[in-house]
């Protein structure tokens, strides 16, 4: 069984997909997916703290504090999936977090994960 995310007419689903034989394939769920996903990263400005960014693209997996937590350096804050491994991004240092991307957003390099002032 492998997971996807489709969008469709501007619509995105979580598609897990069961290969049946040969080059064939059954989807065997749909989920749609919420737009939180696909909203721009929040707007936070460069004064407001350490800027946690994407060292690569990839699909943030898991998101494993609460914005508005306070997290210690080297605390793993988010999962980010790359090239089918799970990579833990940690705090870089001590502080109240404030998450800029939701559970299954795909990130490009460099884009705002987090910051932490």
């Amino acid at each position: 069984m492998r997971n996807f995310v489709v969008t469709i007419d501007g619509k995105s689903y979580q598609v897990a997909v069961e290969e049946v034989g040969g080059n064939s394939v059954e989807v065997k769920e749909t989920v749609p997916l919420k737009q939180a996903a696909e909203a721009p990263v929040k707007a936070v400005s460069p004064a407001s703290g350490e800027k946690i960014l994407s060292p690569f693209p990839g699909l943030i997996k898991n998101i494993l504090v609460a914005d508005g937590a306070e997290v210690k350096k080297d605390q793993p804050i988010i999962v980010l999936e790359a090239m089918k491994m799970d990579n833990e991004i940690t705090a870089p240092c001590d502080g109240k977090i404030t998450v800029c991307v939701a559970k299954g957003a795909n990130v490009e390099t460099n884009a705002l994960l987090a910051t932490i002032g």
